[in-house]
């Protein structure tokens, strides 16, 4: 979902689109959308040759902790702006995932994954609040979930946590997010722009065009997080593994069902399941087809070993991948984490985030046995109210809500893409927001896990052709 996680082993930036769905509206700007406009860096703070980022102009907008005035202090939020003011496209605003990580030391790897757009577009990231050279700091969230959606953390962890951000927890959700985006835009003479974001930015990217819609061209949805944000149960996840193993399987010509031989070693040891979850979602952000490349886990034979009574390889396997000791704060904040998930949670059993925390594991606890096997198989019901997003969230603090946007339809030409394989943000998601989304269109891109730009040429293809042609 909103994570990108790097396994120690596996060496690679997670930034990481078969057929289409949805009603595929045009794709010329809208009605009425100003004319391209490029981005004046010298409207932001400090504004400098960015080190280290060649073409590139840094600097500061300044924004309220509290728009309301209520609780005193303000953030600086860094921003990089590409020098070619003149681009004929305009502005493109790329928005990185999480919530946790940082925009503007991606600068480099995005300009290398999106180049083709580079000559078109001038390219805007900023680090959103609470991350980047400015995180939340939470040192034991930090080091024992790193930027895993689904690891558990400890109650003391979560305590930590709610103590260093004190009365500020209430101020880091989307709305919050989505504003400081405006200000930017507006500190930088843009009249309007378009949006690009995968997995969590996909979720910032859709409030944005839901808070402020005359500023918005198009929108690319890279690893869609539906405008009503995650579930806090997973189950379109946990549900869709079967059909992500099997299809890894019949390439493979594995041999075996290794949806059954999942379900068999998660039910011979229930502790071991959540674990199991975590290491296939990562799997599936490193390696779709789960062949097990170099530096990373062989999961088909892991899970096939334990079904048949020969559980070590895979708990070695879970016990290698939990943890953020490899983690550092300014590339993924666990703390700005915890605050915008469990705000943003509009399913949870316990409500919003501003219900008591004594009252959210009982209910949760009774959500999760209403669950029909069906919904969580290979998985089981204790795995859907384990994992990170439902378990974490039961256990936070209570914050307040991310407001409700003023619209709730995107009206403006959006382009989702999504590969079929992706269990971090599963491909239901994706088709539940083009089912929504009157001009969008949704191209599915087989054999592909979380986050498409770069690293598949159909979904680049897909992007070049709404962006360009």
């Amino acid at each position: 979902m909103r994570r990108f996680r790097i396994p120690v082993a596996a060496g690679v930036l997670l930034l990481a689109l078969l057929g289409t769905a949805g009603a595929a509206g045009p794709v010329a700007a809208a009605a009425g959308a100003p004319a391209a406009r490029g981005a004046d860096p010298a409207g932001l703070a400090d504004a400098a040759p960015c080190p280290g980022i060649d073409g590139f102009t840094c600097g500061y907008v300044t924004v309220p902790l509290d728009r309301s005035g209520r609780v005193p202090g303000t953030l600086r939020l860094h921003a990089a702006v590409a020098g070619n003011t003149d681009a004929p496209r305009g502005v493109l605003m790329f928005l990185s995932g999480g919530p946790g990580q940082p925009g503007v030391s991606l600068v480099p790897r995005i300009s290398a994954r999106v180049g083709y757009l580079l000559a078109d577009y001038q390219l805007v990231m900023i680090d959103q609040r609470g991350t980047g050279d400015a995180a939340i700091d939470c040192p034991r969230l930090q080091l024992e979930v790193g930027s895993s959606d689904i690891t558990p953390a400890s109650a003391g962890a979560l305590g930590e946590c709610a103590g260093v951000l004190g009365a500020g927890r209430d101020f880091y959700t989307t709305a919050d997010t989505v504003a400081d985006l405006d200000a930017l835009r507006a500190a930088l003479g843009v009249r309007a722009w378009t949006l690009d974001g995968v997995s969590y930015g996909s979720f910032v990217a859709e409030h944005y065009g839901l808070t402020y819609p005359q500023h918005v061209n198009r929108m690319v949805l890279d690893s869609v997080v539906p405008q009503d944000g995650a579930e806090t149960l997973y189950t379109a996840s946990l549900r869709r593994s079967a059909y992500v193993l099997r299809q890894a399987c019949a390439e493979q010509s594995c041999g075996f069902d290794p949806a059954a031989d999942l379900a068999t070693a998660v039910r011979t040891d229930p502790a071991l399941s959540v674990g199991v979850f975590d290491l296939l979602v990562t799997a599936t952000i490193v390696d779709p087809k789960l062949t097990g490349p170099p530096g990373y886990f062989p999961v088909l034979s892991l899970i096939h070993q334990a079904a048949q009574g020969d559980p070590g390889p895979l708990r070695e396997a879970v016990t290698q991948l939990q943890g953020g000791g490899d983690t550092p704060v300014q590339a993924y904040s666990a703390g700005l984490h915890i605050a915008t998930i469990c705000a943003d949670l509009t399913d949870a059993p316990w409500g919003d985030s501003s219900a008591p925390t004594p009252s959210r594991a009982p209910r949760l606890a009774a959500a999760a046995g209403r669950l029909p096997q069906s919904a969580v198989w290979p998985f089981t019901r204790q795995t859907a109210a384990g994992q990170g997003i439902a378990g974490n969230c039961a256990g936070w603090v209570p914050s307040r809500p991310d407001p409700r946007t003023p619209l709730r339809v995107l009206t403006m030409p959006v382009l989702l893409i999504n590969g079929d394989r992706d269990l971090s943000t599963p491909l239901p998601w994706a088709m539940a927001q083009a089912a929504r989304t009157p001009r969008g269109k949704l191209v599915v891109i087989a054999g592909m896990g979380h986050s498409i730009q770069g690293r598949n040429a159909d979904g680049d293809a897909a992007v070049r052709g709404f962006l360009l042609d």
